[in-house]
């Protein structure tokens, strides 16, 4: 139990400082003109929210911390 509360901690950790340092992102697919069976689509990137990745950053630390002091 305290080794997978360390490992996820520094997964969440290192996802919540790469997602603040500006890399993360996703992508969304609009459907600009549809006639018939023929569309025209646009992609767009999209940034994950900063207010993520310092949650990230927060409960990882919390997690890791949790594991480094737990007794058991």
């Amino acid at each position: 139990m305290r080794a997978v509360l360390i490992i996820l901690g520094l997964l969440l950790l290192a996802a919540g400082v790469w997602i603040v340092s500006g890399h993360g992102s996703y992508q969304t697919t609009d459907t600009l003109v549809q006639v018939g069976s023929a569309k025209l689509t646009a992609t767009h990137d999209q940034a994950i929210p900063t207010w993520a990745g310092i949650a990230g950053i927060v409960v990882g630390a919390v997690l890791a911390l949790g594991g480094f002091l737990k007794k058991h």
